[in-house]
């Protein structure tokens, strides 16, 4: 227990009859042990023992609701306000001395110290995952979306509040300021909950993501600044001496700007500079980082203004990405995110009480007040975006992604309650609104976005259909240097020529690290990748700016390097890597389910490539190089053959390139086919063996089989005398001569000609291209 005492002691040096009293308490922190008390049931008069239970509970509550509510696709937010609301007094503090022995006033403190530098850091890492220059680089129709969707709320919020809310007489005058400070709330549209709902939602990387993004950050730093300068403003006002007041702390302000810009931009650019490339940032270096995070909070603090400044403007200064912004994010985002941040909102979630409710015509007036908002945010992104071209669907979707709150909010309205200026009524339905809108949001953009809609290709974009002279357009993406080295082959095999000619995009794919927003590297335009990934340069250079040297005008090299989140919803192909003895030594699930991703969504034909360019660099050095480039095309019929076949017909025109078609036939002649492809395959066909008359390059032939052993026996047969074999990855289930294969087919994405191909047993130097025409859906 604690205890206190009160003393009145007169001390040297002061006046006569001067006493300064003092409260001295004794305050038990850890405990003996229960084998240590007297009594077991004063465990929790302890404050540690008392916290951790705290925590235990509110983190159990959250999880098990997440678990159930996840399920019908709601983010982790309702959850840890549900868990709030469930041990607040709605509902688990009518239970007699429940909230007195498990959340008592003294104990309070602790869990809201906690839930407010979890908040502080939140912030701080949001603000490292923010890239300003994004605003600078961002076209007219994010900057159009971001600008209208704060300026015409505050314009109607103010018109709205000083032409009827200030005015009416039936508002006591201490209201006035609750709803003064819910207008500027609502206005308010955070970068950081759009973020972390396109990361729910796995929509950051699509087109409509890169909108939100874009826009909600102009957004957010517009508001931002607007804010401060009311708050500025206040200041004055309250003290009654305006102008003095104000300049003061502005200008107080703009010195903790600059002396966090001029100080710490310059070190974290030494400390990057001191990491080796490719490493994480020293250990000191991020706690150093920390405490600066709280020294910012006080000098902002001590200014004036909201605590929660500082750490987002410190933030914004350090560099994004690696290797400084991605080790705080790596180090820090797991406590923070996980554990403290969402601890804030539980927290605020245990101070609704929706049952004890009295002033009534004012909680109307707020329910009307936050639709109000509601309905301006969501017209005043809704209607921009229709001006700006965006689908009707699209711009729904946007509006609701951009109306969302969460963390930001609630801290806010939180805020507002220490300060007295909302009571635990409003706050308890502010608080609703918030769970509601969050749902809300969820739920309908979920709805209105198909993300598979905006990868669908509606023309046709393979091979097959295009013009035999028309340009060749490729996209070549790589993950690691030997990818590259790989790719070059194709490419030089691809033969650029002026009735055929090349144009390559070239996509070295980087993982999304320390920042919030994915990245576009543009090569062309003279940018230098400043996020520490210096391999970029290095790869795009050795591996396709050979294009405009050797094919002259006939070749054009694109080059870009993408630094993007990597999860199950990214849609851009990486190749597998082979060691020298042919063995798969790469198979992430991650990278095997973009491939799959990859088969599903593109908006054109798509080819996977297994590289065993190291094996043919050894046979070389061997002496057993050939000067003829082998390449093979196995043809089973169907759409996937045809497009290969179409692909190899291009690179039959190199003279240094030798042209195999093999069509495996089954022994029954009987098997019935679809009639069209039969036709199609026919028509194809014949004109490879038309080009063989004239061309020397260009060998068909045919095998006859009788199920899928036979097949495998011949294509095993073949690795030896290609360099590469190509093959479509599609066919139909009951192909005779592919009877038994798909039983074994360990890489569904490659198909089952192609999985075996791939298999790890094979150490001879034959590449493996896996072709799959376009798939084109309906309007």
């Amino acid at each position: 227990m604690a205890t206190a005492a009160a003393t009145s002691v007169k001390l040297t040096g002061e006046l006569p009859g001067a006493v300064n009293e003092k409260c001295y308490a004794e305050i038990p922190l850890h405990s003996p042990g229960i084998w240590g008390l007297t009594n077991p049931s004063l465990f929790l008069d302890f404050n540690l023992p008392l916290l951790l239970l705290q925590l235990a509970v509110i983190f159990i509550l959250t999880q098990s609701l997440h678990l159930v509510l996840k399920r019908i696709h709601l983010p982790r937010l309702i959850s840890e306000i549900l868990a709030g609301i469930i041990l607040g007094p709605t509902m688990l503090g009518k239970i007699p001395n429940f909230t007195e022995n498990l959340f008592p006033q003294s104990g309070e403190i602790f869990i809201d110290l906690m839930s407010k530098i979890g908040y502080i850091f939140f912030i701080f890492l949001s603000g490292v995952k923010m890239d300003p220059k994004v605003v600078l680089r961002s076209g007219s129709r994010a900057w159009t979306i971001g600008l209208l969707a704060v300026i015409l709320p505050v314009a109607s919020f103010a018109s709205l509040y000083f032409g009827f809310f200030s005015q009416d007489a039936n508002m006591h005058r201490y209201r006035q300021p609750a709803a003064q400070s819910i207008f500027l709330i609502q206005g308010l549209i955070a970068f950081p909950v759009v973020a972390s709902l396109l990361v729910d939602l796995k929509i950051m990387n699509s087109e409509l993501g890169r909108l939100a993004l874009a826009s909600s950050l102009i957004s957010d730093l517009f508001s931002n600044l607007g804010l401060t300068i009311f708050s500025t403003l206040r200041i004055g006002l309250l003290a009654e001496i305006t102008t003095v007041i104000s300049v003061q702390s502005f200008v107080l302000l703009l010195g903790i700007i600059l002396l966090i810009v001029f100080t710490v931009r310059p070190i974290s650019l030494w400390v990057i500079k001191r990491t080796p490339e490719g490493r994480p940032v020293n250990s000191v270096y991020i706690t150093w980082a920390s405490v600066c995070v709280l020294l910012a909070v006080i000098l902002v603090d001590n200014a004036g203004l909201n605590y929660q400044y500082g750490p987002f403007i410190l933030g914004l200064v350090i560099p994004d990405g690696p290797p400084l912004g991605s080790t705080l994010v790596d180090k820090l985002e797991t406590l923070v995110s996980g554990m403290l941040a969402p601890l804030l909102i539980t927290y605020c979630g245990m101070k609704v009480n929706l049952v004890d409710l009295y002033d009534l015509v004012f909680l109307n007036w707020v329910w009307v007040m936050v639709f109000f908002c509601l309905t301006v945010k969501y017209a005043s992104v809704f209607l921009p975006a229709l001006a700006c071209k965006v689908p009707p669907k699209d711009a729904a979707a946007l509006a609701f992604i951009m109306t969302s709150q969460g963390v930001i909010q609630m801290s806010f309205y939180l805020n507002n309650v220490i300060n007295q200026t909302v009571d635990g009524e409003t706050f308890s339905m502010l608080t609703a609104s918030v769970l509601l809108i969050a749902a809300l949001s969820h739920f309908c953009v979920g709805t209105l976005y198909d993300h598979t809609r905006i990868y669908a290709g509606y023309q046709k974009r393979d091979i097959q259909h295009a013009s035999s002279n028309s340009e060749l357009r490729l996209l070549s993406c790589a993950h690691r240097f030997d990818d590259v080295v790989g790719a070059r082959k194709i490419l030089d095999a691809s033969f650029p020529c002026k009735e055929s000619p090349l144009s390559v995009y070239a996509l070295h794919l980087v993982e999304l690290a320390g920042r919030a927003s994915p990245v576009l590297i543009d090569h062309q335009l003279g940018q230098k990748n400043t996020s520490g990934v210096a391999r970029s340069q290095k790869m795009v250079e050795y591996s396709f700016l050979h294009l405009n040297v050797t094919a002259k005008v006939h070749a054009s090299g694109h080059l870009f390097t993408c630094i993007r989140q990597v999860s199950v919803h990214d849609h851009t192909p990486v190749s597998q890597e082979m060691e020298s003895a042919g063995k798969i030594i790469l198979d992430s699930s991650n990278l095997r389910t973009i491939n799959n991703n990859v088969l599903d969504l593109a908006p054109c034909s798509v080819g996977i490539l297994i590289d065993r360019q190291k094996i043919k660099r050894l046979a070389s050095q061997s002496g057993n190089d050939s000067s003829m480039y082998q390449v093979s095309v196995v043809f089973m019929g169907g759409n996937d053959d045809r497009e290969a076949l179409a692909y190899a017909k291009r690179m039959s025109r190199s003279p240094e390139l030798q042209l195999t078609v093999v069509r495996f036939v089954s022994w029954d002649i009987d098997v019935r086919e679809n009639q069209w492809d039969a036709v199609l395959d026919a028509e194809m066909l014949k004109e490879v063996r038309l080009l063989g008359q004239h061309q020397d390059n260009i060998v068909y032939r045919e095998e006859r089989v009788k199920d899928g052993a036979e097949t495998a026996l011949i294509i095993h047969a073949m690795e030896e005398a290609f360099d590469l074999i190509m093959v479509g990855r599609r066919h139909r289930d009951d192909l005779q001569q592919l009877l038994g294969l798909n039983e074994w087919n360990d890489l569904p994405e490659l198909g089952p000609v192609g999985d075996m191909l791939a298999a790890a047993e094979i150490n001879r130097p034959v590449s493996v291209l896996v072709v799959q025409q376009q798939i084109v859906k309906n309007k």
